[in-house]
């Protein structure tokens, strides 16, 4: 077993009504002066907005708001806020959405103090402080409520990044479930899948951790069991309570204590839907992680044959990644690259784009003909 340090900074509010509380807590730690960050709208047709800011106007907290968060977010919006932030001397970050407000809010909270916020990203300039960083969650499926990762698309070098960094960690996060009920399934399923994925990185990367392997089992059956009844009734709170806790802790720290992480899949789908900005996050994911499980089960087939066995109830692990995309296929979701639109004479530069120093990870160091493999396999 590896050596671990397990800490997590954020307050998580769980449940319920949760979201009236939000006025209190950020009072809690100070703040009174918010940029308020996210995406599209949906917040207020659901009634989000309107239970969030009446909680934060009675407690005396004043707003500024930045709305157009895209999913796959870019280097321009975040920059759109920090001048925002900068010029209303903000003392706080509000996201309200799902991974990509959250992760444009943490950029934000950074970027006020940095004079190159993409820099941090190439990772030649490192974040020293950053303003604290509230969320309410509104779709379960990247972790970033609880986790200390943002990830940001430069378009016009199509570069999409993922950074981490101890002031990332939201200050509290409030993830209400039943806020979740009106999600389409779409982004039901692909929220799902992504969250499957941050299982699967840290789990293939086990050595003789029995309790770990187990819980991330665990993790992933019941993924599984929880979008399988979404499909059906998507109006299952205790269904949408248990994808959202199974969501936050694939990616808190619980479910890769003691393991390293191999995180290819992640930088072939980021390179993917820098390319491709209208590809989903997860779908991307559902599509690279099988063809990865195939092209890697070598490396170390035990690991491998006991997650077809144990999560997938499959004899061997090809026929446990039929399985998986069975799965996905029910979802509705895509297993090929093409289906998601992906040129295949477009694998050579989206391999190329990812450089040498994001190519190490646990299992393999990856050259440029593995990337082209992988990539070659999900086409």
């Amino acid at each position: 077993m590896e050596n671990f340090i397990l800490e997590n900074p954020t307050r998580l509010v769980f449940g319920r009504n949760t979201i009236e509380t939000v006025g209190s807590e950020i009072g809690a730690k100070g703040c009174r002066n918010l940029l308020l960050v996210a995406g599209g709208g949906s917040i207020r047709s659901n009634g989000v907005y309107e239970r969030a800011t009446a909680s934060l106007a009675s407690a005396g907290i004043q707003w500024g708001e930045l709305w157009g968060v895209q999913p796959n977010p870019t280097l321009d919006k975040a920059l759109e806020g920090v001048a925002e932030a900068r010029k209303r001397k903000v003392d706080g970050v509000l996201a309200i959405g799902g991974g990509s407000a959250i992760d444009t809010a943490k950029a934000i909270a950074a970027g006020v103090f940095l004079e190159d916020l993409w820099q941090a990203y190439e990772e030649t300039v490192k974040i020293e402080c950053a303003l604290p960083v509230f969320v309410i969650l509104t779709l379960s499926a990247t972790g970033s409520e609880m986790n200390h990762f943002a990830v940001l698309t430069h378009q016009t070098e199509r570069k999409k990044w993922g950074l981490g960094s101890r002031f990332f960690y939201p200050t509290v996060s409030i993830v209400d479930p039943s806020a979740q009920l009106s999600l389409p399934w779409e982004q039901t399923r692909n929220g799902a899948i992504d969250a499957m994925s941050h299982v699967m990185e840290f789990y293939f990367s086990a050595r003789d951790q029995e309790t770990a392997l187990a819980l991330d089992e665990s993790l992933l059956r019941s993924i599984v069991v929880a979008t399988d009844r979404l499909q059906q009734q998507p109006q299952d709170y205790a269904s949408r309570a248990n994808l959202a806790w199974a969501a936050t802790l694939a990616l808190n720290g619980v479910s890769g204590a003691t393991m390293v992480g191999d995180f290819m899949t992640h930088g072939l789908e980021h390179t993917v839907s820098a390319f491709y900005p209208q590809v989903a996050h997860g779908a991307g994911l559902g599509v690279i992680h099988p063809a990865w499980i195939e092209y890697m089960e070598p490396t170390y087939p035990a690991t491998f044959a006991r997650w077809a066995r144990n999560v997938w109830d499959a004899d061997s692990v090809k026929e446990g990644t039929a399985r998986m995309r069975s799965c996905l296929q029910r979802w509705g979701a895509a297993t090929r690259l093409r289906e998601l639109g992906v040129d295949r004479e477009q694998i050579p530069a989206m391999a190329a784009s990812i450089p040498p120093s994001r190519r190490k990870t646990k299992l393999k160091e990856m050259a440029l003909a593995d990337l082209e493999a992988i990539l070659n396999l999900s086409w």
